[in-house]
């Protein structure tokens, strides 16, 4: 496993964590989590690179080893989308395959709809169309986490996410910026995905709204089911053995 940093299209400086050798699949992790906690913890990074392939993972601005400013300036619309972009620049991939579990998938789905990437293959991880057409409302919760961290107590409903917050170290007054720049996705712009898309969702996620939806408006998908719901299915070995499978059977 390595490190390195890059400086991102306004100079904020992120982090780049490669496993393997072989095609690049790039990698993108969750909201409030990070390319550990997502991909290298739970071995899915090494199945990936176990099956003739480099991981590339980044970690989001806000998240993971990556800096986390606090300048407003610092976020514009769809900030996470440009960041990939300008990764995918500093690399100087022209073949790859992208991939993403939740807010990776969203970012991921989002950058492709619009004609910003074109990867030769994508795996969309942990979402359903709600976490596309209605994330202003998914984003509420987290905002609300964010805004009343302090006197959230056990028995709340969001108390898990304000524990999952406080565990990764996220600096809430950035991440509360980030919220902010991330707009809903017109379904209808899904039949501009037309390369090859892996569709894998734990069995009892329903977080994201319906992944099988989500499958059935991509021209060219399968959908996978794996254990778990939104956050363990993560934890899972399934994932990451669908993912390396799949990955193998399309190269």
């Amino acid at each position: 496993m390595t490190s390195e940093r890059f400086r991102s299209f306004d100079g904020t400086q992120l982090a780049i964590l490669r496993i393997g050798s072989g095609p690049p699949v790039v990698l993108l992790h969750g909201l409030f989590s990070s390319s550990d906690m997502n991909w290298i913890k739970w071995g899915h990074a090494a199945k990936i690179a176990d099956a003739g392939f480099e991981a590339i993972m980044l970690d989001f601005r806000v998240h993971g080893q990556s800096e986390s400013p606090r300048d407003p300036a610092a976020y514009p619309q769809n900030v996470l989308v440009r960041d990939v972009v300008a990764l995918i620049e500093h690399l100087g991939l022209a073949e790859y395959t992208l991939g993403g579990f939740s807010l990776g998938a969203r970012t991921s789905l989002h950058a492709v709809a619009h004609g910003v990437l074109t990867p030769e293959r994508l795996i969309v991880g942990g979402m359903g169309t709600a976490g596309l057409g209605e994330w202003n409302k998914r984003s509420a919760h987290f905002k609300r986490v964010i805004d009343e961290f302090d006197t959230i107590t056990s028995d709340d409903p969001a108390y898990y996410s304000r524990q999952f917050l406080k565990s990764q170290g996220v600096d809430r007054v950035a991440a509360r910026l980030l919220l902010d720049t991330m707009p809903d996705l017109d379904l209808a712009m899904l039949e501009n995905v037309t390369m090859p898309v892996l569709v894998v969702c734990g069995e009892e996620d329903r977080d994201n709204g319906s992944a099988q939806e989500l499958t059935a408006l991509l021209p060219d998908a399968i959908y996978v089911e794996t254990p778990g719901n939104h956050l363990m299915s993560a934890t899972k070995p399934e994932m990451g053995d669908e993912i390396a499978a799949w990955l193998t059977s399309t190269q």
